[in-house]
């Protein structure tokens, strides 16, 4: 048979035609533009102690790691209608993925998410089910634990303060987590808390407090607050302090301890993942104490080598189970909440913890 060689010159190119472009389609897959750029959004100043400063040093780490480019908007208070302006100005610089710092900002700008699908949305609330949104935050609720095992050793009064911003599922996972602690060293002790209604009001936290250890005879005092108002306050009332995502910010020993969060790790699984174009949609991050996610920061000399033994026990034992809340657990209400052999499903302490364990006690009234 007489082959024309024309012909099969052309089916040749046209082959090696198709595998270049298979080629380009399969080892480019993921790739988006050269430059990745990342958006945050953020309620306070990045220069601040606490929670705007700690996540915007590990997403600064994890955006020059991975190449990417950062850029910052910060002072965007929530429900101001300054986030929502953020996002279209990030999307008109071209970010492909926007972090979100405040819990609230999701409802917030829920539409705003959904009119730009061409970007990834990342935020610690797990509230929103947009396509395009991704919920993420480290296990805090386990260093939490470790620092309640901290304030449970250390009380002589039997009676600790607990600084709460809001009434949520963010706020009282980390709070039942840390009475859980307490109570598991020291099962008299009661936990009293009060609700500021805001993340970052230095004059309430300051007031608050007072207020808790003046008429609850607190003598170890821990918060959930952006800011660490509440260490200042309580050094300056010569009371222990447990702090929340700071360094040492005070050079009193009563600064016992921090809860930390290891935050350029969390970042770097979410931005790695959005450079390699992996599809999002039903995944969250939740990365704990098995990862060394969270940690406790350091310890004071008025942390004993016995009570810091006891600490890392704990953590060994947490590490192996990965489960606080589990086994026998009452609300403070009597009802039970969890069975001898069951484990609190994430579902619930995600987004139905609406109730508080047995031990902590609500002084005054929500915010």
């Amino acid at each position: 048979m007489k082959i024309n060689k024309k012909a099969g010159w052309l089916a040749l190119a046209m082959l090696v035609f198709a595998l270049i472009i298979c080629s380009i389609v399969w080892f480019g897959r993921g790739k988006k533009d050269d430059k990745v750029i990342i958006g945050v959004i953020f309620p306070g100043a990045i220069s601040e102690s606490g929670w705007n400063g700690t996540h915007y040093a590990g997403l600064k780490q994890a955006c020059d790691e991975l190449g990417a480019e950062l850029l910052v908007y910060e002072n965007v208070p929530e429900y101001s209608g300054k986030c929502k302006e953020a996002v279209q100005e990030l999307a008109k610089r071209k970010a492909g993925a926007i972090i979100l710092e405040s819990f609230n900002y999701p409802e917030e700008i829920k539409d705003t998410i959904d009119a730009h699908p061409e970007i990834d949305f990342f935020c610690c609330s797990f509230t929103n089910d947009e396509r395009n949104y991704t919920p993420y935050f480290a296990r805090v609720y386990q260093a939490r634990y470790l620092s309640g095992v901290v304030a449970g050793l250390r009380t002589t009064t039997n009676h600790i303060g607990y600084v709460a911003a809001m009434d949520n599922s963010e706020v009282n996972r980390g709070l039942n987590s840390f009475a859980l602690g307490v109570r598991s060293v020291n099962p008299e002790a009661v936990i009293h808390v009060t609700y500021t209604g805001a993340w970052d009001d230095r004059e309430k936290e300051i007031s608050e407090t007072r207020m808790i250890v003046e008429k609850c005879n607190a003598d170890v005092i821990a918060y959930h607050q952006n800011q660490p108002f509440v260490v200042e306050a309580a050094v300056e009332l010569g009371v222990d302090v447990i702090g929340y995502n700071v360094g040492q910010v005070s050079n009193s020993s009563h600064l016992l301890t921090s809860v930390a969060s290891n935050w350029d790790m969390v970042y770097r699984e979410i931005i790695r993942d959005h450079m390699s174009d992996r599809e999002m949609d039903g995944k969250i991050y939740w990365l704990g104490i098995e990862k060394d996610a969270v940690s406790l920061a350091f310890y004071s000399d008025l942390v004993s080598q016995e009570i810091r033994d006891t600490v890392a026990y704990t953590k060994e034992q947490l590490i192996q189970s990965r489960e606080v809340f589990s086994g026998l657990i009452y609300d403070n209400n009597g009802v039970m909440r969890c069975n001898e052999n069951e484990v609190i499903r994430d579902e619930i302490l995600l987004g139905e913890m609406d109730w508080l364990v047995e031990g902590v006690e609500v002084y005054g009234e929500k915010e």
